[in-house]
Formats: structure tokens, sequence, C-alpha cells
């Protein structure tokens, strides 16, 4: 009877999210045409987070903030569990940041369009000279005072647990020279895991760590950079681990 339930809620909060996706996709690209900023479309990529999580009625608590300077340039790094991630960081990392995303998502009809119009950078993993290029990009916007923010496991966890870094986003951070801000979510696996469809309302904490300086590495000793981060990332992500549940009937 719960499986039934949930499911006639999941349809409900699909058809809700795939309608605000749709207009508010359609409001971005029209803002964008008319010669608005990407700072513009980014702020209505927040309302579109914001907009899910009431939709789907997940509550988020957000810990140190306060280590984040808006003024300053970052690379943030966040785990990965569930497809609520990107709602939960767009609505409640309150900077200005650039998506470092996977090439299929840039392939939705209208979502795809918006994001590139709001500046999120397209990584190509499956061609080497692509995804250089996208970290070229990357490293550019990082430039001109805008942070970008990367999945570092490339995908979300399975089990919900830290998998395997990749290492694209240490040679950026080395090739910007600002510090890493590592961000650990908890909760939305909870919400939506990667194996089932099913949508559950639910807390979700987003936990923002204290910035790590790169100045002291260089591309050559990026894989001391990533373990550093690894380390951090998956001490804190330890301490606040409940075993989120899996998706079950």
């Amino acid at each position: 009877m719960r499986y039934v339930a949930d499911m006639m809620r999941t349809c409900l909060i699909i058809a809700g999210v795939v309608f605000l996706t749709a207009f508010l996709g359609i409001v971005a690209l029209a803002i964008s045409f008319l010669g608005s900023s990407e700072r513009t479309v980014h702020k209505i990529a927040r309302i579109w987070g914001k907009g899910i999580l009431f939709i789907s009625g997940i509550r988020v608590r957000v810990k140190g903030m306060s280590f984040v300077d808006p003024d300053q340039s970052y690379i943030f790094m966040a785990n990965h569990q569930s497809n609520f991630d990107i709602p939960v960081l767009l609505a409640h990392l309150k900077v200005q940041f650039r998506w470092l995303a996977k090439a299929e998502l840039f392939k939705i009809p209208v979502f795809g369009k918006a994001m590139r119009k709001a500046g999120y950078i397209s990584i190509d993993r499956s061609d080497r000279k692509r995804a250089f290029l996208s970290l070229k990009e990357a490293a550019e916007t990082i430039q001109n005072g805008t942070s970008v923010l990367i999945f570092p496991e490339g995908t979300r966890s399975a089990d919900g647990r830290l998998r395997s870094f990749k290492k694209g986003g240490f040679v950026l951070a080395t090739e910007a020279g600002v510090p890493v801000v590592p961000v650990i979510l908890y909760g939305t696996r909870s919400i939506m895991p990667r194996e089932c469809l099913i949508i559950r309302p639910g807390d979700v904490t987003l936990r923002i760590l204290p910035p790590v300086d790169t100045k002291d590495f260089h591309r050559k000793t990026k894989d001391a950079l990533l373990e550093k981060i690894r380390k951090i990332m998956e001490t804190a992500f330890h301490s606040g681990f409940r075993g989120d549940m899996a998706c079950s009937n």
C-alpha cells in the first residue's frame, strides 16, 4: 500500500517538475535572448531548484556557509548521491557558480539550452580533447571571477558512499590556483536513490567545509591534492553518514 502511495506521489512530483522545468527553461531562454547576463539566468535556475524542493517536500539545513566569501572565486566539490543534489545545491549554495556537468545533461530539450545560456560548462568524458577544452573554459570562467561546481566522483554513488574521484577537477584546481571548497550532502539518497524512480519527502543537510588552498600544488602534484580533498570529504561524510536507505517496495 505504501509503495502505491509513493508511486502516485512520485508521478505528481514528476509532472510538477516537468512543468516547472519547461516553464522556467523557456523564461531563461527568453531572458537570455533579450541580452540578460548569465548571472540572471543562474538566478532563475535557483528559483527552479527551490521550486523542485518545495514540490517534493524536501527541507534543507545548511551548515558552514560562513566559510564562503561571496567575492572570492572557488572550485566547489560535492559528493553525488541523487538527482536531487542539483536542485539542493542550486537553491541553497548562495553564490554565483557554474556547473561543470556531463555532456548528456545538455541534450535535454529546453533544460539543456537553458544550461548553456546560464554559462554552465559541458564536459564530454568520452572525448579527451573536448574534455581538456572544457577544463580550459572552466579555468577562464574562474579567472573572470565566477566559481565552478564539480562532482568529483563523476556520477551518482550506487550505495551512498564516496566513489573514486576523477582527476579533471584537480587539474582545473591546480591551473586556476583558487581554493577548493569541499561540500557534503546528506539525505538526498533517501529521497531518490540511483536505482529507482520513487521520490520520498525528507530532510537534507548541506554542509560546506573550510576552503583548501591550492597554491602549493601544480599539475604534477594534482594526485596529492586529490587525496587531500578526498580524505577531508570522506572524514566529514562518515561523521554524518546515517546509512541512507535504498529503494524498496
